[in-house]
């Protein structure tokens, strides 16, 4: 292919028609020919002006007066010119829609795994204990290096005096977990600590401000 073949190749070349073997010499051509590179800095914007167009309109411009003086027209015939347009096009939609499709799985994503990422930590064991008096006291108890988190759920309680949670470890110790004062509505949702590791409490007692035992939770 000689150099006047070669450069009958820049249309193809400015449109993406050609086959990477015959890109490479166009290529190894540009490195060597003045006119082509000036040629193919002029028609640089040509691409997205012909996507930008109906394919009949993309296809007239090509041969219009404005890029008669740049574009050679006998290079690229214009059934040619309107399937490389037409293909640029499509090749262009797919990548919109690859893009779209990858954003909207990524929402989808997003969406199905917020509830599950900001889902509170579940707790190890879980107790609930209703008195005679009505009182509803429940303890969750999540495992810590430490020791034990207890998180603790009241309702139905006295609406005056304080409380405090207590932890009664196998060995017959006992550790006081959290203290607080009763509520006007009678419910209480509070966190306590205790040293003692899960395995080893026996019982979580509930007691008033005279530190009597108002109700109990055994731990099997």
């Amino acid at each position: 292919m000689n150099a006047a073949d070669l450069h009958h190749l820049l249309g193809a070349y400015v449109l993406g028609g050609l086959d990477s073997a015959d890109s490479e010499r166009f290529e190894a051509h540009l490195q060597d020919c003045a006119g082509c590179r000036a040629e193919l800095a002029e028609l640089d914007s040509m691409p997205a002006l012909l996507d930008a167009l109906p394919v009949p309109d993309a296809v007239a411009l090509t041969g219009s007066s404005r890029t008669a003086s740049a574009w050679p027209a006998t290079s690229v015939p214009r059934a040619v010119l309107a399937e490389l347009t037409t293909r640029r096009r499509k090749s262009r939609r797919r990548r919109v829609a690859l893009v779209g499709a990858v954003a909207a799985a990524c929402l989808a994503l997003g969406v199905a795994a917020g509830p599950l990422l900001n889902r509170p930590p579940q707790p190890d064991a879980s107790y609930s204990v209703q008195a005679e008096s009505g009182l509803r006291f429940s303890v969750d108890l999540a495992r810590k290096n430490w020791g034990t988190e207890l998180a603790v759920n009241g309702s139905s309680m006295s609406l005056t005096g304080t409380y405090s949670l207590w932890v009664r470890d196998r060995a017959g110790g006992e550790d006081r977990a959290c203290a607080w004062t009763a509520t006007s509505s009678g419910r209480i949702k509070v966190t306590g600590a205790t040293p003692v590791q899960l395995a080893s409490i026996a019982t979580v007692e509930l007691r008033d401000e005279d530190a009597n035992t108002v109700a109990v939770i055994t731990v099997p």
